[in-house]
This record gives structure tokens, sequence and C-alpha cells, in this order.
């Protein structure tokens, strides 16, 4: 196997785990195949020296990125920097990216993507808290909230940190092959993969928390009762008020009506049951609140645009003893 090269672009403020968390991958797959330099990375800052970043650690940089030369893989991490770009990197990220195989930005390195014109066009994400701002600032660039990363044509993107390691191990499995992505994951005791569709956090982080203590108490029994009678008129009797009031209130304070707040606490506890139990399809549809498999599946193809079945195939988690230290 031919040697792939890497460059990770440094910068004033740039989030240290953004650099460290794929790093770690690209090393770690050069071990797990036999060749330590499978991956050859090098990192560049303007001038060559020194970064500081946003943590306050600091990051010796391997070259000049003015000097460096184009490379198979360049990676675009995020941090605070991104906030004021410099131009000369945007500049030269445009530069490095006309002559790269594939270009990928960490976290809010996708702003500095768009700044250099490569996001025109695709669909892209960033960070869950910056998609709105990457929207209204690139109104060419169709942002997506939701996923873990997008991949469009050679350029991909990735959400918040640790999204970064989940799209490093993609590269890896698409470059070395599945083996090799599970060994690294299994060493830095992650997921192989999660699901590039997966929701960037979880139903009850993406909502609000109510403020009246009886809407939040039906949070938790939502939560802890998938499979329980969670209509309108049932919630609404537990919170001793009448089925419209209950559905303005929750709302106003949640962020989202009931029915998709009870949606999307089905698909998430559906998911968790594939992921990590052996538990039949039917028992699970049921455990979940939809009835049946049929009800389920469909759930899962309008959400995640994949059926339950390839959902446990392509997601699950490891079993217990499988992820040892060594």
């Amino acid at each position: 196997m031919r040697p792939i090269s890497v460059l990770i672009v440094l910068y004033e403020g740039v989030q240290s785990l953004d650099v460290t968390g794929p790093l770690e991958v690209f090393t770690g797959a050069g071990a797990a195949v036999g060749q330590p330099q499978m991956y050859r990375i090098t990192t560049a800052a303007p001038g060559g020296g020194p970064v500081r970043t946003s943590s306050g650690l600091g990051l010796l940089a391997d070259d000049d990125l003015d000097r460096v030369g184009p490379a198979h893989t360049l990676l675009v991490p995020g941090g605070a920097g991104t906030a004021r770009p410099d131009p000369a990197v945007v500049r030269r990220i445009g530069q490095l990216a006309a002559g790269a195989e594939r270009v990928v930005s960490v976290c809010t390195g996708a702003f500095l993507l768009a700044e250099a014109g490569l996001l025109s066009g695709r669909r892209a994400t960033t960070h869950w808290a910056y998609c709105d701002t990457l929207a209204q600032r690139f109104p060419d660039i169709g942002v997506d909230p939701e996923p873990i990363y997008v991949r469009d044509g050679n350029i991909a993107s990735s959400a918040g940190v640790t999204a970064g390691i989940d799209l490093a191990l993609a590269l890896v499995e698409e470059d070395l092959g599945r083996d090799a992505a599970l060994q690294v994951a299994r060493h830095l005791v992650v997921f192989l993969r999660r699901p590039g569709g997966q929701a960037q956090f979880s139903t009850q982080l993406a909502a609000q928390l109510a403020e009246r203590r009886p809407l939040r108490e039906v949070q938790r029994w939502i939560a802890e009762h998938p499979d329980g009678d969670l209509s309108v008129d049932a919630l609404a009797e537990r919170c001793a008020l009448s089925p419209r009031h209950f559905a303005r209130a929750f709302a106003a304070e949640v962020g989202v009506t009931p029915g998709r707040y009870v949606d999307g606490v089905r698909l998430e506890a559906a998911r968790r049951r594939l992921e990590d139990t052996d538990d039949g399809i039917e028992e699970i549809a049921r455990s979940s609140g939809y009835g049946t498999p049929e009800s389920m599946r469909r759930a899962f193809i309008r959400a995640l645009a994949v059926p339950p079945t390839e959902y446990r195939h392509r997601f699950r988690t490891y079993r217990t003893g499988e992820n040892r230290c060594r």
C-alpha cells in the first residue's frame, strides 16, 4: 500500500482536539496495518512557528504553511481562531485544496473552507452551535445541522470536536478497510462508526428543559416510558391541564411539539436497543413504543434513511469484553 500524505493546518486559536483526534486515528491506522508511516502526517502553520491553541496549549508545526506542498488529504481543524481568520491562511487553504485528493474540515474549520470558497454549492456541517451562523454568512452552502459528518464530492465536513474522530475513522475504513479502522477504534475506546446521519446530540439534549415542574416531570416520564400511552390527552392528564393548554405550554417551553418530542425519544430508544442489545426487532419495536416492526421501520426510513435491520448491521456497538485494553 502506498503511503497517504496528510497535511493538518495550524493557526492561532486552533482547537487542540480537532488536531490531535484525527492525528491519533491516522497514526494508529498505520500501526494497525504494520506500516507506521502509512499516513505521512505534516502539520503546518504560518511562518512554521509554534501556535497557541484555544485552550492555551502550545503546538509546534512541522513546516511553514506558505512553503509546504499539497497533500493527498488536507485537514482543516476548527477553533476560536476561525472567528477572525487570517486572510493569508484562508488563501493558502484554497491553494492547497486545489492539489488535494480530499479536503476535510473538523468543527468550525468549515468556516475556513467557506471563506476559501470551497463549500459554495455544497452540503456541509459544523458544530451545532454554529450551524445557523454558517448558513447566514454563506447562504450558498447547504448547511445541515444534524449529521455527525457530511461528505459532498471530495470535501468532507464534521460536527464538533469528537466528530472529527468519527470522520477520520471513516476515512481510514475507506483507505485501509474495516479491520484497520476497527483496531484503531478499539485502541481509542470509541465506536468504530457512528452513523454519518446520526444527530449531533440526543433528543433530551436538543430540546429545552421545561421551566414548570409538571412539564419537566412529563419529559422525564416520556424518556422512561417510551412504550406508554404518550398521546397528548394522556400527557395532558398527567399535568392536570387541558390537551390544548398542555400542547401550547409544552411547545412554548420545550421548543418542539409533544408529538415531535415523543417521536424523537422513541427513535432514540430504539436506536440504543439496536446498538447495545441482542433483542429482536419485534421486541424493540414494542418496548420503544412503535407497536409493530413495520411502524418502526417507517420511522427509521423517514428519520435516518435506513431500516432498523440495516442500522443494527452498520452501527452495532461491541459486546462486553471485546474492548479490553491489551
